[in-house]
């Protein structure tokens, strides 16, 4: 997977992350909430992920 579909796929994690979250909120639905939590989390390493990828490849093409 490149660098921009990770941090794509992060990217939605993220939100659909937040969006669980509030409605968890909203509705009182703590395993709803934590869902959100969690893909958010996710979101965010696929997102780190893909910076790392681009930050070797940066480092590959200056040697």
């Amino acid at each position: 997977m490149s660098s921009t579909q990770d941090k794509l796929k992060g990217h939605a994690n993220e939100t659909i992350g937040k969006v669980k979250e509030g409605i968890g909120k909203a509705t009182d639905n703590p395993r709803l909430e934590g869902e959100g939590d969690a893909q958010q989390i996710k979101g965010k390493g696929q997102q780190l992920k893909g910076d790392a990828k681009d930050a070797i490849k940066r480092g590959v093409d200056k040697v």
